[in-house]
């Protein structure tokens, strides 16, 4: 039997863990298909949406690592939290 999702109904929230969830069962998919790019570039189309989907996500994913890094940034400032350099680190473990 064969289902579909009700995406519609969705909230933004489950939208984005469906579409997570989707493309990490393609790119498995994929990824076990060895050989097959040119099927899978067929697949994908001569359209945009593909590469738009990718320059999206690419921006979204370096506004989340500046946003990771002032707060690493802030917390390490105000001693919440301790970085030491790979030279600290090194240091610190003995043999």
């Amino acid at each position: 039997m064969k289902i579909s999702a009700q995406i519609e109904s969705f909230d933004t929230g489950l939208l984005r863990q469906y579409a997570s969830l989707c493309g990490h069962v393609l790119a498995r998919a994929h990824a076990r298909a060895g050989g097959l790019a040119p099927q899978i570039s067929a697949y994908l189309g001569k359209g945009d949406a593909f590469s738009s989907a990718l320059a999206v996500y690419a921006r979204n994913y370096a506004d989340q690592t500046h946003r990771d890094f002032d707060a690493f940034r802030a917390a390490c400032r105000s001693g919440k939290l301790l970085a030491q350099t790979e030279a600290d680190f090194s240091a610190d473990i003995s043999v």
